[in-house]
C-alpha cells in the first residue's frame, strides 16, 4: 500500500473530537428534545464517541441510535452483488425532535441523502443538523454541507480519505492516499 499523508495524528484527531462536542453544547444546551444518530457503519464508531464525551460533559443521559442506510441507497444493487445490511439500533421515534446526524466522510452527498430517507421511517423530526469529521468540499453531488465538520480536505476525485479508528486499526487518525489503496 502507498504511504498516505496524514491529516490529523492522534493528539489533533482527539482536540478536533473536543472541540465538536463543546461547539455541540453551546448550540444545543442540554439536548432536550434532541437524540443523536450515527449512520451505520462508519459513522457509529464517530457518533459512539461524539455521544459518549457529551454525556459526560452534560451529565445526563442523551437518547442515541444507530441508522442502517442500506435499502435507502441508491447504488444498493452492486454489480458484486447487494450491500450487506446492519441492524438499526434506534428504540425512539424522532417525531418533533431535533436530530444529530453523523457520519465520518461527507463527500458526494448521497450517504446524507439516503440516511435522510432512512430517517423518515422513525417519524418526522423537527429538525436535523449533520456533523461529519471530514468534510470533503470538492464532488459534491446534491446539495447538502455539514453544520458541524472536524476538518475540511479539499481532494480530487481519485483521492481517497481514511479515518482510522483505536478501536479497530489500533490508531485515531485520518489519512489521505492519491487513490484508494488496494
Amino acid at each position: 500500500m502507498q504511504p498516505g499523508k496524514t491529516l490529523l495524528d492522534r493528539p489533533r484527531f482527539a482536540l478536533t473530537l473536543e472541540r465538536l462536542c463543546h461547539q455541540l453544547l453551546e448550540d444545543w444546551g442540554d439536548f432536550s428534545n434532541a437524540c443523536i444518530i450515527g449512520i451505520q457503519p462508519r459513522g457509529t464508531l464517530f457518533s459512539n464517541r461524539i455521544h459518549t464525551r457529551l454525556e459526560q460533559l452534560i451529565g445526563k443521559k442523551i437518547e442515541y441510535g444507530k441508522l442502517d442506510i442500506t435499502f435507502h441507497r441508491d447504488d444498493f444493487r452492486m454489480p458484486d452483488g447487494p450491500l450487506a445490511p446492519h441492524p438499526n439500533e434506534i428504540d425512539f421515534i424522532v417525531t418533533d425532535k431535533k436530530v444529530l446526524l453523523i457520519d465520518d466522510v461527507l463527500y458526494t452527498g448521497r450517504t446524507i441523502s439516503a440516511a435522510l430517507a432512512a430517517l423518515n421511517d422513525y417519524g418526522r423530526p423537527n429538525n436535523v443538523e449533520l456533523m461529519v469529521l471530514v468534510d470533503r468540499r470538492f464532488n459534491r453531488h446534491l446539495p447538502i454541507q455539514p453544520d458541524y465538520f472536524g476538518i475540511t480536505v479539499d481532494a480530487l476525485d481519485e483521492a481517497y480519505v481514511k479515518v482510522r479508528w483505536d478501536e479497530i486499526h489500533g490508531e485515531d487518525e485520518i489519512l489521505m492516499f492519491d487513490k484508494k489503496p488496494s
